[in-house]
Order: structure tokens, then C-alpha cells, then sequence
């Protein structure tokens, strides 16, 4: 992990922000060093910003390489402790996309945990959810993998060891067409716990994905369109 290409902005006593909770999180810096596009344009971000509880504001900076490559960072209790992290989409200037988790260690923004890259320039991957899946009590993260050429969808699961680590996959999935502003699908409970929501790889179904007993199941829910899958969405 490059460490040194990373500089910590940190606004307010160390000290203080340590005591605090992430309770929001932006990204800033506009920049068109990674002329990617895949979300309708060529500027991305390189600064990450959370708001504390107590108002004050901390960020971190990747000063070269990496950039956010997303549309919003995620609030959510990734470790189960009841303090929010932040996951984010970090692309790498040769490298492309992966998943990665911050949160404030010793009063300064760190990155803690991140998938590995996916290994090219140019190739991304598309959040579906951060939740317990198979509610065993720890969270899964899960992600369509280039949702326009390889459509993986891949579950990781962060450990008791800070680590993430990939615990099912299944082909023929996606969420995102090249251009598009917004993520399609995303994570439903209609009462017999979570399931994600998806297209197929053509575009052609709506998909539920359920993920128990460290594997991966479909059911067809009907014909694709946007607003089939907005109504799968809400049961």
C-alpha cells in the first residue's frame, strides 16, 4: 500500500477527533488525472472528507496514483462495534478499481482495510451492498466486478482480523452500464432477509441474489427495465 503518496489533512485536535464518530462523508479535490468516464464524465476525486459527530471535519488526500472513482462514500458500521467507517471506490492509476474501508484510527483518517486491485487501468466495479448477508453477525461487501465485461458479482467478508476476504462469487450479474450516474439494484429485505438486487448479464432479467451457507442463489423476478427494478427493490 503506498503510504507515502497519502497526505493526511486533519482539521481540530487529534485527540478530540478520536473520541468522535463519523456521522457523514464526501469526497472532494476534483481532478481528471484518471480519464476513465465509466460514470459519465472524467473527473473524479482525491479527497475524502468525513464530519465528526461534534461538526469538526477531517480529510485524506491520495496525492498521486489514486483517485475516488464513485459517486458518494458509504456510512455504515462496517466491524460491528457500533462506530461507522466509510467504503469507498479508490482506483489506481495502472492498477483500476477496488473496495476499500476508512475509518479514524489514533485521531486521523486511515484507510483500514481493501479488496486487492482489480489489476488494469480503466477497469472499476460497481458497490451492491454492506451488510450482515447471511446473517451470521459479521458484514459482507459485495460488488459487481467490471459490470460491463466480466459481471462477477464477489462477496467479501471483513474479519475479526481487519482483513477482507472473498468468501463467494457468481457470473452473469450486473448493475451499471458505462455512462450511467447511478448504480442500479441494491439490497432488499421483504421479510425473509436480505437479498441484492441485480440485472443479469444482458440486461435481459431482475435477478435476486440471496447469499447463505457461503454460497450464492437466483430467482428470475421478471422482465428487466428500470422500473421493474426499482419495484423488486421495494417487495
Amino acid at each position: 500500500m503506498r503510504w507515502a503518496c497519502l497526505a493526511g489533512l486533519v482539521f481540530g485536535l487529534a485527540s478530540q477527533a478520536a473520541a468522535q464518530e463519523i456521522v457523514s462523508a464526501r469526497y472532494d479535490g476534483p481532478t481528471t488525472r484518471y480519464p476513465h468516464g465509466v460514470l459519465g464524465d472524467e473527473i473524479e476525486y482525491d479527497t475524502l472528507v468525513v464530519r465528526l459527530s461534534d461538526g469538526r471535519e477531517i480529510a485524506a488526500r491520495w496525492a498521486q496514483d489514486i483517485v475516488f472513482e464513485d459517486l458518494s462514500p458509504r456510512v455504515v458500521d462496517v466491524d460491528g462495534n457500533g462506530v461507522p467507517e466509510v467504503v469507498v471506490v479508490e482506483s489506481h492509476e495502472t492498477q483500476g478499481a477496488r473496495l476499500a474501508i476508512w475509518g479514524i484510527q489514533d485521531g486521523t483518517l486511515a484507510q483500514i482495510a481493501a479488496t486487492p486491485h482489480i489489476g488494469t487501468r480503466f477497469r472499476w466495479l460497481a458497490p451492491v451492498a454492506v451488510a450482515d448477508l447471511d446473517g451470521d453477525g459479521r458484514v459482507e461487501l459485495a460488488y459487481v466486478d467490471r459490470p460491463h465485461l466480466a459481471k462477477v458479482l464477489r462477496i467479501w467478508r471483513y474479519g475479526a482480523d481487519g482483513a477482507l476476504t472473498q468468501v463467494a462469487s457468481a457470473e452473469g450479474l450486473t448493475n451499471h452500464r458505462i455512462g450511467w450516474d447511478y448504480i442500479a439494484g441494491g439490497l432488499r429485505d421483504c421479510g425473509q432477509g436480505p437479498e441484492m438486487v441485480l440485472a443479469d448479464a444482458g440486461w435481459a432479467n431482475v435477478v435476486a441474489v440471496r447469499f447463505a451457507d457461503v454460497a450464492l442463489t437466483q430467482q428470475v423476478l421478471g422482465r428487466y427495465s428500470p422500473e421493474a427494478l426499482e419495484r423488486a427493490l421495494g417487495c
